[in-house]
């Protein structure tokens, strides 16, 4: 009789692992398409067109992950934005260091910001070179990808899709 319960205990676990396992994956599944969805323009997803299409997000923004000075990083792309922003915990991963501090004017009010140039801004194949950029020390997110950038670009909305390209594009 006792090795009869040693077997059962051992089944019971084996399947209560196995559950276990069941639940893990489709959570990791679960995960995966809120994160698809929240965030549809990945560097994977776009490519390296020189068209670039960006799906807007269920917030209503266009947000991607570009390249800035090579180093992988998630922006926000603001029309209304005068130029690049970048946040401090950014700035300080990619090395940048400004000592010219200026007055910005934000949705938020005013706020100082410090001036650098970036050596390159990438958006799938749309690239653009020593693009003015500021440090904004009390940037929520990552960076806002603003007129200094996309001032360069033919930018169009049609339909909740944002095409960047690099303006000698047709």
């Amino acid at each position: 009789m006792s090795m009869l319960k040693a077997t059962h205990r051992k089944y019971s676990r084996g399947r209560g692992l196995l559950f276990t396992m069941i639940w893990l994956g489709l959570a990791a599944l679960v995960w995966l398409l809120i994160e698809r969805v929240q965030h549809p323009n990945t560097l994977e997803q776009i490519g390296q067109q020189k068209v670039v299409s960006l799906k807007r997000g269920p917030d209503g923004h266009y947000s991607a992950e570009a390249l800035i000075n090579g180093e992988r990083v998630r922006v926000l792309v603001d029309t209304g934005a005068t130029g690049v922003a970048i946040s401090q915990h950014v700035a300080n991963r990619l090395g940048l260091v400004s000592h010219e501090a200026i007055n910005t004017h934000t949705a938020n009010g005013t706020a100082v910001s410090y001036l650098v140039r970036l050596k390159t801004v990438q958006l799938g194949g749309v690239v653009a070179h020593d693009v003015a950029a500021t440090i904004s020390p009390g940037l929520e997110g990552d960076a806002l990808l603003g007129m200094s950038f996309l001032g360069r670009m033919d930018v169009r909305l049609h339909r909740g899709v944002m095409t960047i390209s690099d303006g000698e594009t047709k």
